[in-house]
């Protein structure tokens, strides 16, 4: 999964292409160690339709505040440079991936 910050979020998820699941995380939460693999495990499904990041938001507070991002973890998928979905907590990984279908095909 690759790191965005607030310097390169507007190229990588902003501009891209294809929908990206963008997930707003912290070192020291457990929920987000805890859907990292449901969140990598969609990204695989889905192949080249959709790109995988994350933004850590100790180090990259305007793109957090931009997004209203207040509690961990956020998922966000964004498509044509809007957030399209956005799920708070942590869930299991059927529950993002029903929300994530319409958008990833």
């Amino acid at each position: 999964m690759d790191e965005v910050t607030d310097e390169t979020f507007a190229d990588e998820v902003l501009a891209s292409p294809i929908p990206v699941i963008v997930d707003f995380w912290a070192p020291w939460c457990k929920p987000c160690e805890a859907i990292e693999p449901h969140l990598v495990g969609i990204a695989a499904k889905y192949g080249g339709r959709v790109r995988l990041v994350r933004v850590n938001v100790d180090e990259n507070l305007a793109v957090s505040g931009r997004y209203g991002v207040l509690s961990l973890p956020t998922v966000m998928v964004f498509a044509e440079a809007e957030p399209r979905e956005t799920i708070f907590g942590a869930h299991p990984r059927s529950h993002y991936e029903r929300a994530f279908k319409p958008l990833l095909g």
